[in-house]
């Protein structure tokens, strides 16, 4: 499970624990990399 927040007009994403991943332009991209780094830690 991830959440995403919207601060200073980006959006950045955190693991379950609430622990920072990384940050993106829009809400696409942050799914798109969420993807990308789901596929890498499986």
């Amino acid at each position: 499970m991830y959440s995403m927040r919207y601060v200073c007009g980006h959006v950045q994403v955190y693991d379950e624990n609430g622990r920072f991943l990384f940050s993106a332009d829009t809400e696409w991209e942050a799914r798109e990399e969420l993807e990308e780094y789901a596929e890498s830690a499986a």
